[in-house]
């Protein structure tokens, strides 16, 4: 298959498995908070977020993590492009990355498993930043992508770092809003 329709066919693969993480970890939100709620009420939504989140792990995000893990090894190791990439330095932190990646999904998966047990282990708080890792990681893989070799990696692990506290005041001023 030629290179590009790989590439693209990746590109489409992460940007899907992403959004069903982001929306993966907002359900498991919503089925904490629910637990505030009237029995009545609670019983509803919790089997209501239960589908959502069956539907959405097992349809969407985990076939478009397979799938980009599956088209990334063809990319790597199936072209002539991607085996050059191997011997450069960047692409050996943007793995690092990706693996973190995987381990985050790995994660979600374990909580997506607590809930449809009933088992409630996160607050909604911890939830919340928890949801900002798979942003933290969206970022760094895109910035090594992009910039390759150009981009310093002190500045670029300050930078993230510097992010990652800017999402951490956001989400507690959003508690604080909340309240």
């Amino acid at each position: 298959m030629d290179y590009f329709y790989l590439k693209a066919l990746h590109i489409i693969f992460v940007v899907t498995w992403f959004a069903g993480l982001f929306y993966i970890v907002r359900l498991f939100i919503y089925h904490v908070e629910a637990e505030d709620e009237t029995p009545e009420a609670k019983a509803i939504l919790q089997k209501q977020y239960k589908l959502m989140s069956s539907r959405l792990w097992y349809g969407i995000t985990w076939p478009s993590a397979i799938l980009t893990a599956i088209i990334a090894f063809w990319l790597l190791f199936g072209t002539d492009i991607g085996k050059s990439w191997l011997l450069m330095p960047w692409m050996h932190i943007k793995l690092v990355f990706v693996a973190a990646l995987y381990f985050y999904h790995f994660a979600c998966h374990r909580i997506f498993s607590q809930l449809q047990k009933n088992q409630i282990k996160y607050s909604s708080f911890k939830l919340r930043i928890w949801n900002e890792v798979a942003t933290v990681l969206l970022f760094a893989i895109v910035f090594l992508v992009i910039l390759k070799d150009s981009i310093g990696w002190v500045w670029g692990i300050i930078g993230l770092l510097l992010f990652s506290g800017l999402l951490m005041m956001g989400i507690k001023w959003y508690k604080k809003t909340r309240k």
